[in-house]
This record gives C-alpha cells, structure tokens and sequence, in this order.
C-alpha cells in the first residue's frame, strides 16, 4: 500500500471524480476539490451550479454516485469523523421553545471539550438574550446564534452557507471578526455565499462551479485577474452613448440619479481596456473629472466565469 504523501495527510477535505446525479440531472460531474487544513475557501456559483450538492456530500447527508469524498481522511457519513466539523446552514432551524444558553449547552455536550457557554454568548454579542426562547429571536439573532453553535466545540473545519443572510451591519461585522479569528487560530473555512463581501473578508481561495462543475480554483487575486475588467469611474457631462463608443467599453452606469442638460454626473464604466478607454477620452476632448480607475472587481470576474452577460 503506498503511504500518502503530506498534502494527502495535511488534507481535511478531499473530493476525488465526483458525481452526483438527481434523475436525468447531473448535480456535480467530475469534481476534484482539495482543502488542506488552516485554508479557507469560497465556493461560488449561480443557482443550480451544484454547491448544495458539494456541502451535503461533505456534510455527509449524500453520498457520491461515483468517486471519494473524505473528510479529516476519512468518511463524512462517520460521526465519529463529523465530530471535527462544525456547519452553519443557509436554512434558520433552532428549537423554538428553548432558551439560548439552552440550546447551546445541548449542541456544547456532544463535545469534549466545547467553549464555555457565556464565553461564546459573549463572543457572538448574545448574552442579553440568553434567557429568551429561540422562537423570539430575530432573524439576525438566530442566524448568529447558528454560526456560534457551529463553532462551540472547537471544530477543524467550518461549513458556512449564506452565513450574514439577514444580518445588519453590526451583526455582520460580529460574525466576520469570529470567523477571522477562528481562521487566525489555524482553522479551515469553506464559505459559500451570494454576498460577494462575505467571500472577500472571509476567504483566500476560491473555487467556482458551473453546471456542475468546477471551472476555476485558486487564489481570489488570481481568479479576479481572470476577468480582465476594469472600472472607471468619473464625472463629466458626456451623454452615456458617447461614453458607451469608447475603446473596449463593456458597460456604462450613470451611479447619481439623472441630472439637467449639460450638468455634469458621476459615471461608472466596465472596459475591457482601462488605459485605452482612458487614453480614447483624452483624445476626444471630452470633459471629465474626479478619475478613478480600477482593476476588475471580483463579481466580474464571477460574471465572467458563470457566463453572465450583465
């Protein structure tokens, strides 16, 4: 038998040729996806592009139709195996009729050695509320209350699905400083979300399915560079069809709302060519102010990928 090799044994997931299927539909088809311990990943996609599929393989709800998946080495279906694995699911599910510290002191006793029960209220801004019945929690209250109950006993690896949906600022911002601090501490995070912010403060990796299957995966640097889209932002009184018939222009947004006849306004627009548009402008003669020009964002980049023409 050959011994692993050390990114084998660094490994706390690892996805070998999956398949999935669902009746005629492929969910996920030929996915290869290695997480090694201490990293955090994104993993983004449109709808239907098979990343439920992917975390309730991981999770062990499914098995693969075909190909591995092991987690921590060895099967996610194993709960001796899950023990190391904390989620938080996109779905608000919390017994209703009990308490806070209730409920985390359930979920804290399957665990060895779990956080203290008022060190994580504390930690996740919830001690107030420590009393009151899940059931009159708010929808941010709840949603902390989930991702702190992932994090109680001390996983290796934290599963985060939509994790600041409903959150206000502050609420996000507490969740955000945990995770980052937990990930700091040399814990792995593998974070699918819509909110493009929670992939941008939460992980350093990304990976992107598409129809199943996985199209990109690398440093979040370098798959932003793979849109090759950057934005200029400016203030001028040009029409937005002039502004539209500049070199490598993919899109122009006025980003104030409409303004009188010649009165100047602030512009955003998407080019293929950032120095060319620019350069094209210049040369026009056209007026403009306040010039801001970046490298692409990340959601072009994921535009880009997914194939959305927006």
């Amino acid at each position: 038998m050959t011994a692993p090799s050390p990114d084998d044994r660094d490994a706390v997931l690892d996805l070998a040729d999956v398949r999935r299927t669902f009746g005629t539909h492929v969910a996920l088809d030929g996915v290869h996806l290695r997480v090694r311990a201490g990293e955090s990943l994104g993993l983004l996609g449109p709808n239907g592009a098979g990343k439920t599929t992917l975390l309730s393989l991981v999770t062990g709800l499914r098995r693969p139709d075909t190909g591995t998946v092991r987690l921590f080495g060895g099967s996610p279906r194993d709960p001796s195996t899950r023990a190391a694995l904390g989620v938080t699911p996109q779905a608000t599910s919390l017994p209703q009729a009990l308490r806070v510290r209730e409920v985390v002191a359930l979920v804290a006793g399957h665990y060895p050695d779990p956080v203290p029960t008022p060190d994580l209220l504390d930690r996740f801004g919830l001690t107030r509320v420590a009393d009151a019945q899940c059931g009159g929690l708010s929808g941010g209250q709840q949603r902390r209350l989930l991702v702190a109950l992932a994090l109680v006993g001390r996983p290796r690896l934290v599963v985060l699905d939509e994790p600041t949906t409903g959150l206000d600022l502050d609420a996000r911002d507490v969740l955000w400083r945990e995770l980052a601090g937990y990930h700091a501490r040399g814990g792995t995070l593998l974070v699918t979300s819509h909110y493009l912010p929670d992939i941008e403060t939460l992980t350093e990796r990304l990976a992107v399915l598409v129809e199943g299957r996985l199209v990109a995966d690398g440093p979040i640097g370098e798959i932003r560079g793979l849109a090759r889209i950057a934005r200029v932002r400016l203030r001028s009184d040009a029409s937005e069809a002039l502004l539209h018939d500049l070199p490598g222009v993919v899109e122009v947004v006025a980003a104030d709302g409409p303004g009188a006849r010649g009165t100047a306004r602030s512009w955003e627009i998407r080019t293929r060519d950032g120095d060319a548009t620019v350069r094209e402008l210049a040369s026009r003669g056209i007026p403009f102010a306040d010039l801001d020009v970046r490298p692409a964002a990340l959601e072009d980049a994921v535009r880009h990928l997914t194939g959305d023409p927006r």
